[in-house]
């Protein structure tokens, strides 16, 4: 089973949320809110999406690099995990 559908509800709350960011982004835009405050909404979506990404791809690589590999070569699944741990360092 695939990693999203076991976190489905989890992943679209997540995707939710960032609906009613794009929708608050179109709420500034049509009040004709200043650069700053619609640059903010925008970047706190951005931000949210990015979040949404890193979990999907770090339960990627979790689910079908590491953990096949960890009986299999131990020390490739310690390169999997390095890899985990620069791509959470990076989205954060």
């Amino acid at each position: 089973m695939s990693h999203t559908i076991r976190q489905k509800t989890k992943l679209l709350n997540r995707v939710r949320r960032i609906r009613g960011q794009v929708d608050a982004i179109e709420r500034a835009l049509e009040s004709e809110a200043g650069c700053e405050q619609v640059m903010h909404v925008i970047a706190g979506c951005r931000g949210a999406l990015n979040g949404l990404l890193g979990e999907v791809v770090e339960e990627h690589i979790q689910s079908h690099l590491v953990e096949p590999l960890k009986d299999k070569d131990p020390m490739a699944a310690g390169a999997a995990e390095e890899l985990v741990d620069v791509f959470r360092s990076y989205f954060k």
